[in-house]
């Protein structure tokens, strides 16, 4: 069984910029997930796929395959779900093919070798994709707000019944980026993950943080220098 390892990097970013080649711990953000990939000797093989020549040029430097991805598919409102169907056609177009499809955020660099490992495991015959959650200490039917068109708060969910103990509460979860883990026929048939079955693997808090500003990528930074400390 063939797994391709994919790590879907864009140039532009609003909340950080450049934040796929911006140094972490030494090294681009970009260069922590292919150095994670390539170390897992199940997968066959990876990918990087991207619009900017700069991170075309790191992943070449680290040893992983390219894609480039078209600018249509790399803009801040372009479905990244249509660059995983273009890394698809574009391999099956020069005769590559694959039986599991893992996608790797670079924004995700806590993750952990036992992660991957129990997401691959959770992909089983009657499951179409495997994502990867987190709990929350949040509810928006309790702590979270928006504003009205007066401009006044109110609740983001609106019910008959008024929670006072966010524990009465149904549980939910955070989405995190740490791995998706499906088959390419899916992405090709698809239009979105939540179209097939859908199954999880929970992740801890502390191996969670998805970066999207710069207080995550602080606090990823120093998590992961200090258990690189600790093992190194």
């Amino acid at each position: 069984m063939k797994i391709f390892a994919f790590i879907f990097a864009r140039g532009g970013s609003k909340g950080i910029k450049n934040k796929n080649t911006k140094m972490f711990s030494g090294k681009p953000l970009l260069y922590h997930s292919i150095k994670f990939a390539k170390k897992m000797k199940f997968i066959n093989k990876v990918f990087v796929s991207s619009e900017d020549k700069k991170i075309l040029k790191i992943a070449k430097k680290n040893k992983a395959s390219i894609i480039n991805r078209p600018k249509n598919l790399a803009g801040d409102k372009s479905p990244e779900w249509l660059s995983w169907r273009h890394a698809i056609e574009h391999l099956n177009k020069k005769e590559i093919f694959f039986d599991i499809m893992l996608i790797l955020p670079c924004t995700a660099p806590l993750r952990s070798r036992a992660d991957i490992v129990k997401c691959i495991k959770k992909l089983k015959r009657t499951t179409d994709i495997v994502v990867t959650k987190t709990d929350t200490s949040r509810h928006p039917a309790f702590n979270m707000v928006q504003l009205n068109k007066k401009g006044n708060l109110k609740p983001y969910i609106s019910s008959k019944k008024i929670f006072t103990r966010r524990q009465d509460l149904p549980k939910i979860y955070n989405l995190c980026t740490v791995a998706y883990v499906t088959r390419p026929k899916y992405i090709l048939k698809k239009e979105h993950i939540f179209q097939g079955k859908v199954n999880f693997v929970n992740i801890p808090q502390s191996r969670s943080i998805d970066i999207d500003s710069e207080t995550d990528f602080k606090m990823a930074e120093l998590l992961f220098k200090k258990r690189y400390n600790k093992y190194a």
